[in-house]
């Protein structure tokens, strides 16, 4: 009887622990069932985090039957671009993070649900799914700010996938601390050109698209903050495929999104290998 209740007791989530939802199950970047498990490992090693991995219908399905509890939960990771979810889900994750939720967009997540008003108003800024200058502005760096641009065009973009450099635009948010102002990212998409309700967002760190490979010749948002009523939201529009998400930049960037998300703060230490603004690190 007493080893029975020490497995119980060893079973139980330690205290204080954040307790986080991961939803995958549709994507268009193929790589989501090998990424999925990835960020989880992310979030358990950092003894933070009470993990659980919810998988939706594939295409076709019924996705009246993914409703989740949201209410059981502190925090919830999106790894999911595809149909839509049923409208009570829908309300159901309203409420969820208007209420004091966190929520954190991982890359192809900002592509999802392009005529779902309060999700874009989340996320801030997203691309595809038909996004054009009805879905809201681009982001535009000038002079050091980032300005709403109406102008019209198709939102969501990308050149070819090459290492880039990561430019720390908020050096003292929580997230962003004692981070390098400059550092390189794994080879990733560089998403350019999203767009939408861009309302409160703070940029956290941009790209420069370079047009050598396809890009706009622009700054880019890449990695971002924007309050939805109480809520948290953490935007990252890094991490294509498993080695992008391998990148010590984006584990350390996703892993402090996620505590600021659920909490309003960070208590993680900065790694003591992190890439440098010539060389890329990875695991």
């Amino acid at each position: 009887m007493l080893r029975f209740l020490l497995i119980c007791l060893l079973a139980l989530p330690a205290a204080g622990q954040i307790r986080t939802l991961i939803i995958d199950g549709q994507s268009n970047h193929q790589a989501w069932p090998e990424q999925t498990p990835l960020l989880k490992e992310y979030l358990d090693e950092m003894g933070l985090f009470e993990v659980e991995v919810l998988t939706t219908p594939p295409a076709g399905g019924d996705m009246g039957q993914f409703d989740p509890d949201f209410s059981k939960y502190d925090l919830v990771v999106s790894n999911y671009n595809g149909e839509p979810w049923s409208p009570e889900t829908n309300q159901a994750f309203e409420k969820f993070v208007r209420s004091g939720g966190g929520f954190v967009s991982v890359h192809a997540a900002d592509n999802a649900f392009p005529e779902w008003k309060a999700y874009n108003q989340m996320i801030g800024i997203g691309g595809w799914g038909g996004r054009t200058e009805k879905h809201g502005p681009y982001l535009r760096l000038k002079d050091g700010e980032w300005v709403h641009d109406p102008s019209p065009g198709k939102g969501g973009h990308h050149g070819k996938r090459v290492p880039y450099a990561v430019d720390v635009r908020e050096p003292s948010h929580p997230i962003m601390s004692e981070m390098p102002e400059r550092w390189m990212h794994a080879a990733d998409e560089l998403y350019d050109s999203l767009r939408g309700p861009a309302e409160n967002v703070t940029v956290l760190a941009s790209g420069y698209s370079d047009p050598a490979v396809g890009g706009t010749g622009r700054e880019e948002p890449l990695i971002m903050t924007i309050p939805y009523g109480e809520g948290r939201v953490f935007h990252t529009a890094l991490g294509h495929s498993v080695e992008s998400i391998s990148c010590v930049g984006f584990i350390t960037t996703f892993q402090r999104g996620a505590e600021w998300a659920a909490t309003g703060e960070v208590t993680q230490y900065m790694p003591s290998e992190f890439p440098t603004a010539t060389e890329v690190l990875t695991r």
